[in-house]
């Protein structure tokens, strides 16, 4: 299993941080080879400049500003996404994530002369989990329509693999959140990976901090 993990919270003490820790732990436990991008860590710049998006279609080139990422996503055969949700969407620095490394031939093909529409380029992804936090209720939060879900289970999730494994675990009322209830939904992000992975195999993760460390 080669996981790909991208981490987006601003602090290392947050409970984000902690969903993140417990889903690497499980990579570990399960032998997998793991790259962690960390956001935050990296000062990631969430713009697309307007270079990039003139040089959008120009493929391969168009990936040398984010050479490391987009080669990541391409090696990876499971995809996790760990954040908080804001304004029921995404981060604007995980946002800019998806504008800038999934692009054309490396997240879809673009329509061509024999193809009059965009079609998928992550088939080699079989495992996609989402993990994040919300602030607002499950019920307005559906009521709203759950941008950040949608846009990383349907939207990413379209791309991946038809026979994909998934598995999305959210912590609603976040800003009301107790110990109790923070321990719950840990065990929540435990069921989750263990259905996204499969049980615990033999030997460890070859860890690595994409864009951060060799």
């Amino acid at each position: 299993m080669r996981a790909l993990v991208v981490y987006c919270h601003p602090s290392p003490e947050s409970f984000t941080a902690a969903v993140c820790d417990r889903v690497l732990g499980h990579l570990r436990a399960a032998g997998a080879e793991v790259r962690l991008i960390d956001l935050y860590a990296r000062g990631f710049s969430p713009v697309l400049s307007r270079q990039e998006w003139e040089r959008y279609l120009d493929t391969p080139a168009n990936r040398a500003p984010v050479a490391e990422d987009a080669a990541a996503v391409g090696w990876c055969d499971t995809l996790i996404f760990v954040y908080p949700t804001w304004w029921y969407g995404l981060p604007a620095m995980l946002k800019g994530w998806l504008d800038r490394v999934l692009l054309p031939d490396v997240a879809f093909l673009m329509p061509d002369g024999a193809n009059r529409t965009i079609r998928p380029g992550l088939q080699h992804i079989t495992r996609l989990g989402v993990f994040t936090s919300c602030g607002a209720s499950r019920w307005l939060t559906w009521l709203v329509g759950a941008p950040g879900k949608r846009t990383l289970m349907r939207g990413v999730g379209i791309l991946c693999a038809p026979r994909r494994r998934t598995a999305f675990a959210a912590h609603y009322l976040m800003d009301s959140s107790t110990p109790a209830s923070r321990a719950r939904h840990l065990a929540r992000v435990d069921r989750a990976m263990r259905r996204l992975i499969g049980p615990a195999g033999r030997g460890g993760v070859r860890l690595s901090l994409a864009g951060v460390t060799p």
